[in-house]
């Protein structure tokens, strides 16, 4: 019997996902679960995607860095703890080597001379459209990572974003103010000249920095996604990213030291160079957190990854009645309205796909979403007729050219598909949404 070989790839598939190819490695089904989640985010990084949104927010980054640091210096100000910015800035340049500190100098300076009187009116609008924009690119990455389709509304995006902005310095500057009080206080010092304590308090003393960024990592990924993320899910992709960005840190301090040829042949631009570098390699780490917190939440997708779902018309249908029923239950019982990331996580599909079925819905007059994405029926549920749903999703017209939808096609298969379309129109006939609502949910 001839055997068809595979490639590494699918062998290596089959023996992480495929447990029926695979039986003689039953004992080590622990280790090969947890080794699905290395191996999608390898995969997920030589497809490329995550290395260009990476890419791009280093190009937003250029742009933003200072305006992001003038308007957290501009917001510090009023509190008189301004300066206390720039030793956090060096912490994040320190890994580009001994002129860290000088390129922190000279951004603070910029800082500085970035006065309301100087910019204008319109030096002030760019100056926040850069922050705004950086924010708003992040999201988008991060919402590519979670298969979510549609961002935040406008008016989320300008509070939420605003809210952050303001609150996310005051807290550094806090936090890392009580950890140096702590640090300073007389009960601290007495412990930490008494063993064993002293030697814990000191390794704590040395992780928190690194406690601190997997903190600030953890937050972002619950934050910034436009869908509900677990903490458990988050927490996993903050511990993960905190350890590689340190890790990281300590190798790529140590390359930029010993690499003196880099310095003889960029000479000045060197600075800037390994800044370039290491801002890509942070952007690049807190991605690959934010796709492995998905993972985590999600495992059934770790091995089709970031393939493009593609819902077959049948569950297509499905969904689309499943959504109108639960969107006219809500609306009949007066609760809460139903939003897109929820309704994704009680279907157990990605936003992204259940967004097409959303937008045919919309597109049909059936549904419609508010500005806070509360999704709501547009019009009374005795005139939406259940072949109403079914044609908002079936209308081929929709994701076919006019050619395509013209085809000359046999009368035979005709005949047939009509006979199909006729038994479907006859079991809907005078049946509406409100009927199906008002039936006992199973």
């Amino acid at each position: 019997m001839m055997t068809v070989s595979l490639d590494p790839r699918r062998r290596i598939e089959q023996v992480l996902f495929d447990r029926h190819a695979v039986p003689h490695l039953k004992p080590a089904e622990w280790l090969l679960d947890l080794l699905r989640y290395p191996y999608a985010l390898v995969r997920d990084l030589l497809t490329g995607e995550l290395n260009l949104r990476a890419m791009g927010l280093v190009y937003t980054t250029l742009l933003s860095l200072v305006p992001l640091v003038a308007f957290a210096f501009a917001v510090l100000k009023g509190l008189g703890v301004h300066r206390d910015l720039e030793p956090l800035l060096y912490e994040f340049l320190r890994p580009i080597g001994e002129r860290a500190g000088e390129l922190t100098a000279q951004m603070m300076s910029f800082v500085e001379n970035l006065r309301g009187g100087v910019l204008g009116s319109l030096g002030l609008a760019f100056l926040l459209y850069t922050v705004v924009a950086t924010i708003q690119k992040l999201e988008g990455a991060f919402n590519f990572a979670w298969h979510v389709e549609r961002p935040r509304s406008l008016m989320r995006r300008i509070s939420e974003y605003l809210s952050l902005m303001v609150i996310g310095p005051v807290f550094l500057v806090i936090a890392f103010g009580l950890l140096g009080a702590v640090a300073s206080h007389e009960t601290m010092r007495w412990l930490t000249n008494h063993e064993p304590l002293g030697t814990i308090i000191r390794t704590l003393g040395a992780a928190g920095p690194y406690l601190f960024v997997t903190g600030v990592f953890t937050f972002l990924y619950v934050f910034i996604p436009n869908t509900r993320v677990r903490l458990k899910a988050a927490l996993a992709g903050g511990v993960t990213a905190g350890v590689l960005w340190a890790m990281s840190g300590a190798i790529f301090a140590q390359i930029v030291a010993a690499s003196t040829r880099m310095v003889a042949i960029y000479a000045g631009f060197a600075i800037f160079l390994s800044a370039l570098v290491w801002i890509y390699l942070s952007w690049l780490i807190l991605l690959i957190g934010a796709q492995l917190s998905f993972y985590v939440q999600n495992p059934r997708y770790l091995r089709a990854g970031q393939e493009p779902v593609r819902l077959t018309s049948c569950l297509r249908e499905r969904l689309a009645l499943t959504v109108m029923l639960l969107i006219a239950r809500s609306f009949v019982a007066g609760s809460p309205a139903w939003r897109l990331r929820a309704l994704a996580e009680r279907l157990e599909v990605p936003g992204s796909a259940l967004a097409t079925v959303i937008e045919s819905l919309e597109k049909a007059g059936l549904v419609t979403t508010t500005e806070d994405e509360d999704v709501l029926p547009a019009r009374d549920l005795e005139s939406i007729g259940l072949h109403d749903i079914l044609n908002a999703v079936r209308d081929e017209r929709q994701y076919e050219t006019w050619l395509l939808w013209r085809a000359r096609t046999e009368p035979d298969a005709d005949a047939i598909a009509g006979n199909i379309e006729s038994a479907i129109r006859e079991q809907t006939a005078g049946h509406t949404l409100r009927e199906l609502a008002g039936q006992p949910a199973p």
